[in-house]
């Protein structure tokens, strides 16, 4: 035993020498010469076993099975357990995660892989403009209510102007046409389609036949009010009061609304880019990128930095496109918010309204003797007329200043223009959303950290080393991983409102809106381009804008019917009825002169 150990020894010694087994063997008086022949044949089988199984697992690596990648197919709920293959195979049939090895990978995997791609870049999207969102939808529900709030306490400092003035003036009567007043005044600023110079005129023509009575001293009959009040506007017992309030509000409500409607947009963009349309070759794209590694077992790799760059950069080009629109966007609110100040500041002419409600009744109670003889040549004599009353004591005293208000005194932090500016200060933090969207996904989600072994769309090394393009669809010509062929129609109309908007924003009027509807301006606009008014066409507070209409909210669900139109903002110096007649009269000489030398 021990020779036949010391032979074997001998034997291992010589074959690592490089000499022949068989002469080695025969050298040996030990073995005979068939003993010989099949210890030969035997070592040669071992060799060939030990060669075979290690060239084996150095072509399959890790893929000796499958189950990680059934593992991790499950925990994604990609698909069901079952498509997955036991062992590798070859994967002739695949189209995207080609590979020249064995794979893990079926064609029916692969079409769920790629659906599983777009899906989750998708709500990566969602939860990187989650944030924005929130901030537009918050202050969107903030700036309505302080509207609401404003416009109620508007209300109640109008009520308290009317007890102080006629002291005996029932409260039901009078606060009836001032709260349908204020909602209609709410309704506009918020974006309703109304006329808020007919809603004017309907409050004092409501407001005429309370206020008579006191003057007379007299209750009316109903049929008597009521000819009082359909003969208010002809009777014009408040002066140009009527059309100045409707003036002052719409002056101010246009950039407010503006405002509003802007963040309504932000909103609809922002719901319109997280769901964008991938196309093939970004599909495709994500598919290598994600889920190919996969096949080869290789489920914790993440891709290269620069690989990730062009694929997200390539997929995301059409957005890149909406940054310049988006970088715009933001510099128009802050300009516009400052410019709401004077008479463009809605809070200041709205808790101002009251004042101008007051001035008009003391008009009527200085005008007590002409109303009095106009209403008798409309309505008849009244049922009872005594002496009025003597107006100097309810007109004289200004007593607004201790005005019993109802409301409660508004907070400062919670006045528009504090609301306009945090939320300016928030959203000037998102201004490079769009141009930055690709990168941030790359580097905070999607890619692999640096100096890591990454995957490169082939395999798993230490760098990428194609070329990295930029951003836009113009850089996406020398992108190796993603085409893109054409620009995105949705994005193009996303751009179209953006650019509309913008335009609004800075007050300018626009011939041409893209895919919002167009303004309705008054014939004597006379604007039809860009403003040449270095303070633009918001104008300074002078109310020399002649605009008229109504404004519409922008909201996702309507998405393709918002009208923009410019409130009337006309401004009246007179407060009696007759100086329209009187200003219009030598207008009209002009025009006589101009016909007598044009026809001579």
């Amino acid at each position: 035993m021990s020779l036949h150990l010391k032979s074997t020894g001998g034997f291992h010694q010589k074959f690592s020498e490089g000499k022949s087994t068989r002469v080695f063997l025969q050298r040996t008086s030990y073995f005979s010469t068939g003993q010989l022949l099949e210890m030969e044949m035997a070592i040669r089988g071992i060799l060939f076993y030990t060669f075979f199984a290690v060239f084996t697992d150095v072509c399959q690596g890790t893929l000796m099975d499958c189950e990680e990648v059934r593992k991790v197919f499950q925990l994604k709920q990609i698909g069901p357990a079952k498509s997955i293959p036991d062992t590798p195979r070859t994967g002739s049939d695949l189209q995207v995660c080609l590979s020249r090895n064995l794979t893990c990978c079926t064609k029916k995997m692969e079409e769920r892989y790629q659906v599983a791609a777009r899906r989750d870049i998708q709500n990566l999207l969602q939860i990187s403009s989650s944030s924005l969102k929130f901030l537009f939808s918050r202050n969107v529900a903030a700036f309505q209510e302080s509207v609401e709030s404003l416009v109620r306490q508007a209300e109640n400092h109008t009520l308290s102007i009317l007890h102080q003035s006629q002291r005996d003036l029932s409260s039901p009567a009078a606060s009836a046409p001032v709260g349908e007043f204020f909602t209609e005044v709410a309704l506009f600023i918020l974006g309703s389609e109304l006329s808020l110079e007919e809603s004017s005129q309907s409050f004092f023509n409501a407001l005429f036949p309370l206020i008579y009575e006191r003057l007379i001293d007299s209750r009316l009959s109903p049929p008597y009010a009521e000819c009082l009040r359909s003969s208010a506007q002809d009777l014009a017992p408040f002066g140009a009061a009527p059309i100045r309030l409707a003036s002052q509000i719409a002056h101010a409500s246009l950039p407010a609304r503006v405002f509003l409607q802007a963040l309504h947009l932000g909103i609809e963009i922002i719901n319109t880019t997280d769901h964008i349309q991938l196309s093939r070759e970004c599909r495709r794209g994500l598919l290598r990128m994600s889920y190919c590694p996969h096949c080869k077992a290789l489920t914790s790799s993440k891709p290269c930095l620069g690989y990730c760059l062009n694929v997200v950069r390539g997929c995301l080009a059409n957005l890149a496109e909406v940054d310049a629109h988006w970088r715009e966007f933001v510099r128009s609110l802050e300009t516009l918010a400052v410019r709401m100040h004077g008479e463009l500041d809605l809070e200041q002419v709205l808790l101002g309204a009251h004042e101008l409600v007051r001035d008009a009744v003391a008009h009527a109670q200085r005008s007590t003797a002409r109303i009095h003889a106009q209403v008798q040549r409309v309505c008849g004599q009244s049922s009872r007329w005594t002496e009025p009353v003597n107006s100097v004591q309810h007109s004289t005293g200004r007593a607004s200043d201790s005005i019993p208000l109802r409301g409660a005194n508004r907070n400062t932090e919670d006045s528009l223009s504090s609301r306009r500016t945090e939320f300016l200060h928030s959203l000037r933090l998102y201004r490079t959303f769009y141009g930055a969207l690709a990168d941030q996904l790359c580097i905070s989600e999607l890619a692999s950290a640096d100096g890591r072994a990454c995957w490169n769309g082939d395999d798993v090394a230490r760098s990428y080393t194609l070329r990295v393009v930029g951003n836009g669809i113009k850089a996406q010509a020398e992108n190796p991983e993603v085409k893109v062929k054409e620009a995105d129609p949705v994005i193009n109309q996303v751009i179209d409102k953006l650019k509309h908007i913008n335009q609004l924003l800075q007050g300018r009027s626009i011939p041409k809106l893209g895919s919002l509807d167009q303004i309705e301006t008054g014939s004597g606009d006379g604007n039809s381009g860009d403003c040449d008014d270095e303070d633009g066409c918001w104008g300074s507070g002078n109310g020399a804008v002649q605009r008229r209409g109504t404004v519409t909210k922008l909201t996702p669900e309507n998405t393709n019917n918002h009208r923009y139109h410019h409130p009337q903002t006309k401004a009246f110096d007179g407060m009696d009825s007759g100086a329209r007649e009187a200003r219009s009269l030598p207008l009209f000489l002009v025009w006589m002169c101009v016909f007598v030398l044009l026809s001579g």
